[in-house]
């Protein structure tokens, strides 16, 4: 089945042109399937997912797909045209500052006092009536009398769509980086169902971006609902998949990387074809095992520990240059670190200030 290709309105420039995304999408062929939510490029240099979602849709059109899929690739387009030189530096809004990955709404909904109203409902009418509620609660933020900001129109406008799946994936990149993906606590065991390497744990708590926007809501209605001895399980999953590095389009590795992602939605039921994950050893951390570590001094940067891959404790991190220093012992300092970790990813910069975040690794790691 083919996609069919529509258009979002998420903004307006200062000259009045009108800021559209395309949307494409397949409409369910079963309603008792899941529907699905893929965006990518929230952030303007984190392209690969582009790429991702090109392969998906060229696989998608030869399979038996049965639950809607909705697929919105260049998803912010203020992000994407802020360039400087050859870099894209589109991942803040450049008129506030704020993480474009973190303008999403927190309804911050009564729950308590929505159930007392609703719970007589079976657990499909259920979800439906609170699928709506928090539709209708975007919407609302969007048309509030006093305004939103670019950012946040644009962020909650998403997110209003993408409260429509059983499925939100949020694709990214870092900045130099191996492949990981974030899988809130709840649905931890979904993580073998991808083909990525590396999952950070996060709590099921909102902290801004889309994955947690999607899923937080829904896990407060079922941790309410079986406060009161009722059987409900959450019934959206949320992921965000980190796509190795920004400033890349590799058309191959997106493919692989399409391949991982319908293994999952073949699990799921979305696709009926039988696919399965890569065969791969694959390791977890909790949220708070994921550290940053920070630039101890300036300088120019030799990245050594290779991401993705073990480092002992008190092996060579990095390097770091000081060419105003030369001829002292700081002429070029080792960093390393006190425990064992797996580097992740790392600042795209040889040129550094001090305090610059270097890298993120993680710790505590165990076997998914």
């Amino acid at each position: 089945m083919k996609f069919t290709q529509s258009s979002l309105r998420v903004g307006e420039l200062a000259t009045g042109q009108e800021l559209s995304v395309p949307v494409y999408r397949i409409p369910a062929q079963d309603l008792d399937a899941p529907s699905v939510f893929i965006q990518a490029n929230v952030h303007g240099a984190e392209v690969q997912g582009n790429a991702v979602i090109f392969q998906l849709m060229k696989q998608l059109e030869k399979l038996d797909v049965r639950g809607e899929v909705t697929l919105l690739p260049l998803a912010n387009p203020l992000g994407i045209n802020q360039k400087s030189g050859e870099f894209t530096l589109g991942r803040f809004d450049p008129i506030t500052g704020v993480n474009w990955n973190r303008e999403y709404l927190d309804h911050k909904l009564d729950v308590a006092s929505w159930y007392q109203e609703h719970g007589h409902l079976e657990d499909k009418a259920l979800i439906k009536a609170y699928r709506l509620l928090l539709i209708e609660s975007c919407q609302t933020h969007l048309n509030n009398e006093w305004g939103v900001t670019t950012g946040k129109r644009l962020a909650v406008t998403l997110q209003r769509l993408a409260h429509e799946a059983d499925i939100v994936i949020d694709l990214h990149t870092g900045p130099k980086s191996c492949k990981h993906m974030y899988c809130p606590e709840y649905d931890v065991a979904s993580a073998s169902l991808f083909s990525i390497p590396f999952s950070l744990v996060i709590p099921n708590d909102f902290g801004g971006a889309m994955d947690e926007a999607a899923f937080c809501p829904w896990w407060q209605l079922a941790e309410y609902v079986q406060s009161q001895g009722r059987d409900f399980k959450v019934p959206v999953s949320a992921f965000t998949l980190e796509l190795a590095s920004q400033e890349r389009i590799d058309m191959e590795d997106a493919l692989e990387d399409a391949k991982g992602i319908l293994a999952y939605l073949s699990h799921r039921g979305v696709v009926s074809d039988k696919l399965e994950p890569a065969e791969m050893a694959r390791y977890g951390c909790y949220l708070k095992d994921y550290k940053k570590f920070h630039a101890p001094t300036a300088g120019l940067v030799e990245y050594k520990a290779e991401l993705g891959e073990p480092l002992k404790a008190g092996m060579v991190l990095a390097n770091i240059l000081r060419l105003d220093l030369y001829g002292t012992d700081n002429e070029l300092t080792g960093l390393s670190l006190e425990q064992d970790c797996v580097p992740i990813l790392h600042f795209a910069s040889a040129s550094v200030y001090q305090g610059t975040e270097l890298y993120k690794v993680m710790t505590n790691l165990f076997e998914l």
